[in-house]
Formats: C-alpha cells, sequence, structure tokens
C-alpha cells in the first residue's frame, strides 16, 4: 500500500505540475499580446510625431534585412504595410520595373519628343477662379477607390471629362493607378485623344524619375507629388525633371510639418512650376477631417504659403458648395473633388451645383 500511495502522490505532483504550465500559457500569451500592443502604440506615436515634424512617414520598400526577418518573421507587423499608401508606394517599385522593362526610357523619351505643348495647369485654375470668384476646380476621372469600392460603376472617362468641362471645372485630374484605384494611363490618352482641352493632373504615387516621363507621354499637363512619400531632395529634384518636361507639380500635404519641409524648396521654383495641396484625409486613420485645412492655413507655415502667394488647393472631404465656401476662406484658391461629382448620373450639373453656379 505504502508503494501505492508513494505513486500516487507522486502522480498528483506530476498533475499539478502540468497544471501550473497549462495555466502558464494563457498568461504568457497574455504578456505577449500586451508587448505587441505596446510596440504597436510606440510606432504609432513615433509615426505620428514623424508625421508632425514633417519626416517621410511612409516606408518605400517592404523591411527586408536579416535582422527584421529573424526577430518579426515574414509576418511580423513591421514586415506589413502601415496604411494603404505605403501599400501602394510598395506595389509601385515593382510596378516601375515592369513598366521600364516593357518600355526602356530612352524609347519614351523619343515618344515625349514627339507631343503637344502641355497646357497651363495652374494658369487655367487663376483664369477661371477670377472669372467665378470661386476656387478652380480640378475635377477627378475616378472609378474606384480602396476605402470606397467601385465609386462610378458606368464608368466612362471621355464621357465624364466632358461633362466635367462644360460644367466648368478648371482641370481635370485623371486616376492612372490600376490596382487600387482601377484608373489607366490610357485614360489620359484617351480624354485628351476626344477634343476635351483642360489641363490634366496625372494623380499617380510618383516614386521615379521613369513616371514623370511616362506621364507626358501619355498627354498629362501636371503631375503630383506626396510629401509624406518624398524627402524635401526628391521633390525638388522631381519639380525639376517635370519643368524640363514642361510639366507643372501639384505637391500634396498632411501636416503642417509637411508643409514646413515644403517650404525649403526654393520659392521662385515653387511659384513658377507648382501649386501646393492640402489632404484632408488622415493617412493613419482614412478619415476626412475638412478643419484640417483651416487648422494648416491658420498656422505660421499656411501664413508664409499666403505670403508667398502661393496657390494652395483643398483636396478630399468637398461635397457641397459650403464645403467650397469654407476651404475658400480659409485661403484656398483651388480645390480638388473626385467622389461627389464623378457618382452623380450627370457630373456637369453635380460641377455647377458645387460651384454655386445654378
Amino acid at each position: 500500500y505504502g508503494h501505492i500511495s508513494y505513486s500516487c502522490d507522486k502522480i498528483e505532483h506530476n498533475m499539478l505540475s502540468i497544471n501550473s504550465k497549462l495555466v502558464a500559457i494563457p498568461k504568457q500569451n497574455t504578456k505577449n499580446k500586451l508587448v505587441l500592443r505596446k510596440q504597436a502604440a510606440s510606432r504609432a506615436k513615433v509615426k505620428a510625431n514623424a508625421a508632425e515634424s514633417g519626416e517621410v512617414t511612409i516606408r518605400r520598400r517592404p523591411p527586408g534585412s536579416i535582422l527584421a526577418q529573424t526577430f518579426m518573421g515574414n509576418n511580423g507587423p513591421e514586415s506589413k504595410p502601415h496604411n494603404i499608401l505605403e501599400e501602394i508606394v510598395w506595389y509601385k517599385a515593382r510596378e516601375v520595373e515592369a513598366f521600364r522593362e516593357k518600355l526602356p526610357l530612352e524609347a519614351l523619351t523619343k515618344i515625349v519628343e514627339t507631343m503637344q505643348p502641355t497646357l497651363d495647369f495652374r494658369g487655367s485654375i487663376l483664369k477661371n477662379s477670377a472669372k467665378t470668384g470661386k476656387p478652380g476646380l480640378i475635377a477627378e476621372v475616378k472609378k474606384a477607390s480602396p476605402s470606397k469600392g467601385i465609386i462610378q460603376p458606368d464608368f466612362d472617362p471621355i464621357r465624364i471629362a466632358k461633362a466635367y468641362e462644360a460644367g466648368g471645372a478648371s482641370c481635370l485630374s485623371v486616376l492612372t493607378d490600376e490596382k487600387f484605384f482601377q484608373g489607366s494611363f490610357d485614360n489620359l490618352r484617351l480624354i485628351r485623344a476626344s477634343g476635351v482641352r483642360l489641363p490634366m493632373l496625372c494623380k499617380e504615387f510618383i516614386v521615379d524619375p521613369y513616371q514623370i516621363f511616362k506621364a507626358r507621354a501619355c498627354g498629362a499637363d501636371a503631375i503630383l507629388l506626396i510629401a509624406s512619400v518624398l524627402t524635401t531632395a526628391e521633390m525638388q529634384s522631381f519639380i525639376q525633371i517635370a519643368a524640363s518636361l514642361n510639366l507643372q507639380c501639384l505637391i500634396e500635404v498632411h501636416t503642417t510639418g509637411e508643409l514646413a519641409r515644403v517650404l525649403k524648396i526654393p520659392l521662385d521654383l515653387l511659384r513658377q512650376r507648382c501649386l501646393l495641396g492640402i489632404n484632408s484625409r488622415d493617412l493613419q486613420t482614412f478619415k476626412v477631417d475638412l478643419h484640417t485645412v483651416r487648422k494648416i492655413m491658420e498656422s505660421p507655415e499656411g501664413l508664409k504659403v499666403k505670403e508667398a502667394q502661393l496657390l494652395m488647393t483643398a483636396e478630399s472631404g468637398i461635397f457641397t458648395s459650403a464645403d467650397v465656401s469654407f476651404v475658400q476662406d480659409a485661403g484656398c484658391g483651388a480645390i480638388l473633388v473626385g467622389e461627389s461629382i464623378v457618382k452623380q448620373g450627370d457630373p456637369e450639373t453635380g460641377v455647377k451645383k458645387l460651384l454655386g453656379l445654378i
């Protein structure tokens, strides 16, 4: 019996040991989750501080170091895009290489040399604004977006562009990204060939000079540069490349810090070749707050923009004529609008209503 009692005590001891280990597993998992949450919160704080300071917040390539793969694994949080813009930018690096393999830059340059002279994008906005007393409208030819999905199921870029022109738009913004926005560089060619005479912005996520040449070869008159993606040196270099092709630039910012960085570019270059834009969409949450425009325009950086007489554009969150008045009062001489007018059955009337022309 003593032997049996000893065995039972040993079994009981082992069971208690096993149970204690089983209890420890969920505790350990909980601890790991807390650590990951703290790391995520720390990363978010760092990115928020970087955004406010104006630093580039979008990583241009996925982390690929041996150290990152060893400690994070291929599915670690740092190996995934932090937001949709970062995902787009990572994809663009591969897309540009595919474009380059299909049509080398030398061949693309020869196409550029055959293009008709560009139209004055900034000048068209100023001319229309002087005539109507309203901000010049950059109307967006847009089928879909990552956040909204299909916006205009009956998408015909030529029909939409002609309706915008008839409604009184100053310029067009043409989405060329295929993967995320279901756009195309071909839409630039189609619209220009249709006889529409409005200047066109190539709405592309530019990370490489090749894309600037491609925009010009497809008939664009201006390109988009995003401050959260590009360094100050890159922006200045891309502006100069665009100028050599007689293209103008819309430089987009999301924070006062980014605007401060843009203002480090020589003012003469900004005045002659650029207009600026404030995107009211938060890159982290994708929420839109039109008051971002007023906040930035009332900042010391915004006052510098006004003093330098740089043309400022309000982007995102503009749906009504009251919204137009709000951003105009804040100091914007142009607006870029897509969803609220492209989804309408009659975009021409939509433009006129937005601008308070009817």
